[in-house]
């Protein structure tokens, strides 16, 4: 048997999409943009660094045999990556000429009402809210949507699990999204006073800090004084990231799952030709109480457990922290803590099974 190598699938790939032959004019201008860039770029040793290396390439002519679009696009995303150990770095190539916007351009009126009604019909991203068997809270999000769209849903969600003893928040396909949000359900999860230091935001490009706090007033019940359960994996990232890394350093939550993406820093798409755009970060977390954030690393849960047992580990184990409160154990909470068992260990020895057919 043959196997196919993967830089032919790649070059096939490429071949099926619209590409463009670049000329000296086109590369340089590309590279140029790039470099001036970087001036924004949230980490400015790793900036100069970078900035350097690609201005003595173009001195000495590199990039010159490079004709694809994409190609270029792939190499340059490449050489920052290694050059700044940054995965968030990247360089994208369009076929489509790119618009004339700028990162800093505020959306208009009409931008805001369109994204606040896309993101309505998605319920705001709050997926699942319910009452587990044993009286433990479950909140499933997909995102971190802004609390002027989605404060008014979160609070009614946290409504309905506000007399449960325990609450399980499922992170594990969440992209991210809104800062303020985090903020807003940490201010849920913590009491109102004093006021909880959250993060910082550096932007070293305008030499400025943003700060995060927890807010004194939330529009639904807070929930305090109940232990709190973070589902995570490969999948989370960005504000869900920094949601679950600030709570895990304040103790005020048990996380069970996988180690996330390793998201942390802020930033926008930066156009630099009418072909061309990069992803940049221009902003650094720092957590009050690290000094650090997880970019590159993740956020490592307490309880390592594939993403699909998750789920179930956190209503078991949730559970058993019950019954060791209540004693006698009631009716409910004995029957959940049984059957939750049983199905937990037939999910372990199903997904045995599964990997064991993929050998």
């Amino acid at each position: 048997m043959v196997e196919s190598d993967s830089s032919d699938s790649s070059a096939r790939a490429r071949d099926d999409l619209q590409d463009i032959d670049l000329d000296h004019e086109s590369r340089t201008h590309v590279l140029e943009a790039i470099a001036d860039a970087l001036d924004r770029y949230a980490l400015p040793k790793a900036a100069a660094k970078a900035q350097t290396d690609i201005r003595q390439r173009l001195s000495k002519g590199g990039y010159g045999d490079i004709v694809s679009a994409y190609q270029l696009a792939e190499t340059l995303t490449t050489q920052l990556q290694t050059l700044t150990e940054d995965r968030s770095l990247r360089v994208y190539f369009s076929p489509t000429p790119l618009p004339e916007l700028s990162a800093d351009t505020p959306p208009t009126a009409e931008e805001l009402a369109y994204q606040e009604q896309q993101s309505q019909r998605r319920n705001f991203d709050i997926n699942r809210v319910e009452r587990l068997a044993g009286n433990l809270g479950f909140l499933q999000l997909y995102g971190f949507e802004p609390p002027e769209f989605a404060g008014n849903t979160l609070a009614a969600a946290m409504t309905c699990i506000a007399h449960t003893q325990g609450l399980i928040i499922d992170l594990r396909y969440n992209r991210g999204g809104s800062p303020g949000m985090v903020a807003l359900l940490c201010s849920y999860l913590l009491p109102a006073y004093p006021a909880v230091h959250l993060s910082d935001v550096d932007w070293p490009a305008d030499s400025r800090t943003q700060q995060s706090w927890t807010v004194p007033h939330v529009g639904g019940p807070r929930y305090l004084d109940r232990p709190v359960y973070l589902l995570l994996g490969p999948e989370t990232s960005t504000a869900a990231e920094e949601f679950a890394y600030t709570l895990k350093q304040l103790k005020r939550a048990t996380l069970i799952g996988e180690t996330t993406a390793g998201k942390a820093n802020p930033g926008a798409g930066q156009r630099l030709h009418d072909h061309f755009w990069m992803f940049l970060p221009t902003g650094r977390v720092i957590n009050p109480i690290t000094g650090d954030n997880w970019e590159g690393s993740g956020v490592l849960p307490d309880f390592k457990v594939p993403v699909e047992l998750a789920l179930k580990v956190a209503h078991y184990m949730g559970l058993t922290d019950l019954s060791k409160q209540s004693q006698p154990v009631g009716q409910e909470l004995g029957a959940a803590l049984e059957t939750v068992k049983k199905q937990l260990d037939q999910m372990q020895q199903d997904l045995i099974s599964q990997l064991g057919g993929l050998r």
